[in-house]
């Protein structure tokens, strides 16, 4: 595991399986249409129970033409998981999104900080989200994922935050995202 301060939280990053983090939350790379897919989503999705996908369709009703659109997020129970809630973010289709790819990348993370301040989550894990199926390149997405929750991570909410990452490449891709923007692992 490596550990870096980034804003006022520490950043852990590892290789693993985010359905058995024991953070308070953790993030899903979710769809915007709130159905389970493949990769992470998932993998969330079957590790939590059918109960989240019948929490995911209440929420729809609320959203504008039951849709989250990309950069935004929103927060369930994790019901079967560890993890107490689920953050669903909708990250962007890298080659649909071009130019505004990274910004909306980018609000993902900062969408998923405040909602954790709003719930007083004090520790959240992240998935490497657009980097599946959604084809961000990891090397791309980790600096821009990495500023993004640097500059959210102003309060006392969460004081922990972890990325689960799938693979070493993309394990690697966050190692060294971390090191140029806050130095050297503790």
């Amino acid at each position: 595991m490596d550990r870096f301060a980034l804003g006022s939280a520490m950043l852990e990053l590892v290789q693993g399986d985010i359905t058995r983090s024991d953070t308070t939350a953790v993030a899903n790379a979710a769809n915007s249409m709130l159905v389970g897919g493949g990769g992470v989503d998932g993998a969330i999705h079957r590790a939590a129970g059918p109960e989240l996908q019948q929490a995911l369709l209440r929420l729809k009703r609320e959203l504008p033409g039951g849709v989250l659109a990309t950069g935004r997020a929103v927060m369930t129970p994790g019901f079967g998981l560890r993890a107490r809630y689920v953050i669903h973010c909708v990250g962007p289709i890298y080659d649909r999104e071009g130019d505004a790819a990274p910004a909306l990348l980018a609000s993902c993370y900062t969408a998923a900080v405040t909602l954790c301040r709003e719930h007083g989550v004090e520790s959240v894990t992240f998935p490497s989200i657009s980097t599946g199926v959604f084809g961000y390149p990891a090397l791309e997405a980790a600096p821009v994922a990495l500023r993004a929750l640097g500059e959210a991570l102003t309060g006392d909410c969460p004081r922990l935050v972890r990325f689960a990452l799938f693979d070493e490449p993309t394990l690697e891709a966050y190692r060294e995202a971390a090191r140029a923007i806050t130095g050297p692992a503790e």
